[in-house]
């Protein structure tokens, strides 16, 4: 049995005004070409297949282009749900896709099912565990301390988990097939990115990975770097397919191929993602910007690459935009972010440099004005909880 892992499309993602299109067609069409080659079985989606809950025709038409050329490989797909995707958007085409050897898994509740090989044998009993909201797994209890109700939250996917593969190693019977798992949220010790966007699933921040039960390969999503958790080998996230930010520029994206037999796990390798849009970070003070944007001058003009500058001044942000604006002119590059370096923007937090809102992201906002509280640290972390509670409800509603 052979499948391959991967997660975190965002389809239609908007990154800092530009379309993502190209690059998201480039990726699909090298996916159906990397699942003929190796001659998988499975691709497992992990979650967030669309960057938002409502996302733009052209984004479902690569999503639903790709699921019908998929379906002539005899390979099969299974998607599940992400906290960017919407559960009512991802079932509306779900019973038409079924069709076209295609799963989709956009809430709790699916029992475990079998993947089948392309000759048509059993080759694995998959659990579908996609992003689990509070309101699908818990019941709300008043009373109750946000310590108690991390702890209460932490339980009911823990038992989520295991209930899913008890279910599993009962419908594999005597068969001696792998158990596969999926999950769409923070594991603690993962590293993450800019573009991720934090989970507080009620108030947990991170699930502990010695929760999950003891299946044979662990795909998960959400976060946007390859790395395995916890030395383990099986417990794996595969990463973002395309950079989703720019602290994500100059690192290999990859989708896991991973390979069973005599119903264990045997190999798992990263397939590194073709590049199609360039990314570049550069830094230092004006003169240093100056000199750095030269590297581009005989840069291809077909794919200009996409910039993002971090300077040091103690100017306006909108004066440096514009000069910046000037020097590139004439070289093919595209300036998408301008912002100031990040010791002067710990020295904004500290309110001695000048500053516009448009720097800020709404965590920071809040935590600046938090910070101007004489608060004890129980108030300070409810404040926080609460904070987290009402962006991931706004969130969700936005989805919706």
């Amino acid at each position: 049995m052979r499948i391959i892992h991967t997660s975190d499309w965002h389809l239609g993602q908007n990154f800092y005004s530009k379309n993502r299109a190209a690059e998201h067609d480039a990726f699909l069409d090298w996916l159906l070409s990397s699942a003929e080659t190796h001659q998988v079985d499975a691709i497992i989606v992990a979650g967030d297949i669309f960057d938002t809950g409502s996302p733009p025709s052209y984004a479902r038409e690569l999503y639903n282009r790709f699921v019908v050329k998929l379906q002539q490989t005899g390979c099969q797909l299974i998607v599940l749900a992400g906290n960017h995707d919407s559960v009512a958007t991802l079932n509306e085409s779900k019973e038409i896709l079924a069709y076209l050897k295609t799963t989709v898994v956009a809430s709790a509740g699916v029992q475990p099912f079998m993947l089948y090989r392309r000759d048509g044998e059993a080759g694995a009993v998959f659990c579908p565990v996609p992003f689990l909201r509070p309101r699908d797994i818990t019941v709300s209890q008043a009373g109750l301390s946000g310590q108690q109700k991390q702890q209460h939250l932490l339980a009911a996917i823990t038992d989520y988990y295991q209930q899913q593969y008890v279910d599993a190693c009962a419908l594999r019977g005597d068969k001696a097939l792998p158990i596969i798992a999926s999950g769409h949220l923070t594991t603690v010790g993962a590293s993450k990115s800019d573009a991720v966007r934090d989970i507080y699933i009620g108030t947990l921040d991170a699930f502990p990975a010695h929760h999950f039960p003891p299946v044979d390969y662990m795909a998960l999503g959400h976060i946007h770097r390859a790395q395995k958790i916890s030395e383990l080998e099986h417990i794996r996230y595969c990463g973002s397919p395309i950079p989703l930010s720019f602290d994500e520029t100059g690192k290999s994206k990859s989708v896991n191929l991973v390979t069973f037999a005599d119903g264990k796990l045997a190999e798992i390798a990263a397939l590194e993602v073709p590049a199609t849009q360039p990314l570049a970070v550069i830094k230092g003070d004006f003169a240093e910007i100056c000199r750095q944007l030269e590297q581009f001058r005989h840069a291809p003009t077909d794919k200009p690459v996409w910039l993002d500058i971090e300077i040091v001044s103690s100017e306006y942000l909108a004066d440096m935009q514009r000069k910046i604006q000037q020097v590139t002119e004439d070289l093919p590059v595209e300036v998408l972010l301008v912002r100031r370096s990040r010791e002067q923007r710990e020295r904004i937090l500290a309110g001695e440099l000048r500053e516009t809102l448009s720097e800020l992201k709404v965590e920071e906002v809040f935590a600046r004005r938090l910070a101007q509280e004489t608060l004890d640290e129980e108030q300070n972390r409810r404040l926080q909880t609460l904070f987290s509670e009402t962006v991931q409800e706004l969130d969700e509603e936005n989805e919706a």
